[in-house]
């Protein structure tokens, strides 16, 4: 059986590349969303270096002759001649100049400060503006903007990569059960998925918000348990499409198992909905953690979040530059993804495919 299903999955493989390849040259040909997608991984990647570009302790010290690292350890503050056996407060004036004594040094990161760091040693009231220490200002208790803007950042990104991975996988497996069988499997997960969307998931995110503690994964589970019904519905469409197509046939005639089937054979011609519609995707699973933090449903505090400073933003109408950098965050990051979004489902037009063979 092997050695008869090899040379169609082959010549599948095969003629699956040149679809690739037009793909792909049609979506760089795309030139606002082939640079929106760069950018965007390049604020990801960014995003990802927080730890490195935004904290209140430095990179690396030399004390008396001593390496010190203080990322990755932390030492009470008599290693650097301080009088404490606390941890360093590396802010402090006194330890500061201890390490840019003669012989001395520290290499601090761009932003010397976390994004729950508090700036004891201030000259202004909070929130204060921008200035050279603090770039994008300080919120309502003396936090950096651009550094609680940085990790509320990676937060919403990697928090839309797993709902949308989630979300995806679900939606494809439910609906290519439903494509696949149709007939009564199909009727029968139609209905209950029409029951459970109907269900109100801003009441159970309340309800489960206060029973459970607040977090990232409760957030998680409950928005992965209905982000997967509108994918849902184009994967069981395509697959109700192909599942009647001659080599779908062919291969249930050799005796190939479903799961097989479903996998090798439909599932890769039923992708274009899947990868459209991921930019998409993500932006409403940003958009949507945003909210939630916004009306405090969200991940707990001090968790930086593009939500949390948007509160903040509304609670100090006069402080118009955290509203300002959290706004111009969310709306850069959601245009990028629409962009991407859009170039992707120029890129996988089945008219546009036939229009350049033709």
């Amino acid at each position: 059986m092997s050695a008869v299903q090899q040379p169609g999955d082959v010549a599948g493989a095969a003629a699956a590349h040149p679809f690739r390849n037009r793909a792909w040259s049609r979506f760089r040909s795309h030139r606002l969303g082939y640079w929106s997608l760069w950018v965007f991984l390049l604020l990801f990647g960014v995003s990802l270096l927080a730890p490195v570009l935004s904290s209140d302790r430095p990179l690396l010290v030399r004390y008396d002759g001593g390496w010190y690292l203080p990322m990755l350890h932390a030492y009470p503050e008599t290693t650097f001649g301080g009088d404490f056996h606390t941890p360093t407060d590396y802010l402090d004036p006194y330890i500061r100049a201890r390490l840019s004594a003669p012989g001395n040094f520290a290499l601090f990161p761009p932003i010397p400060y976390g994004p729950t760091t508090i700036d004891y040693y201030a000259t202004r009231p909070f929130p204060s503006s921008p200035s050279a220490r603090h770039w994008l200002g300080t919120d309502d208790r003396g936090r950096d903007v651009l550094s609680r803007l940085l990790y509320g950042l990676r937060l919403s990104i990697l928090f839309a990569l797993a709902l949308t991975v989630t979300g995806t996988i679900l939606g494809m497996l439910i609906g290519a059960v439903q494509g696949y069988f149709a007939g009564r499997v199909d009727l029968t997960a139609q209905r209950l998925i029409e029951v459970w969307g109907s269900m109100p998931e801003l009441y159970l995110l309340i309800i489960f918000s206060a029973v459970f503690s607040p977090g990232i994964g409760l957030l998680l589970v409950l928005l992965s348990l209905f982000g997967w019904m509108g994918l849902s519905d184009y994967v069981r469409a395509e697959f109700l499409r192909n599942r009647q197509m001659d080599y779908v046939r062919a291969a249930q005639a050799l005796g190939l198992s479903h799961p097989r089937i479903m996998w090798r054979h439909i599932l890769p011609n039923s992708m274009t909905p899947v990868v459209t519609f991921l930019p998409f995707r993500m932006s409403a699973a940003i958009l949507a953690l945003t909210s939630l933090d916004f009306l405090g449903l969200g991940v707990p505090p001090p968790t930086p979040s593009l939500g949390e400073l948007l509160s903040q933003g509304t609670a100090n109408l006069d402080a118009w530059w955290i509203s300002l950098a959290a706004f111009g965050a969310l709306a850069s990051v959601l245009l990028l993804l629409t962009f991407t979004g859009e170039g992707l489902r120029v890129a996988l037009d089945p008219r546009q495919t036939a229009g350049s063979e033709r």
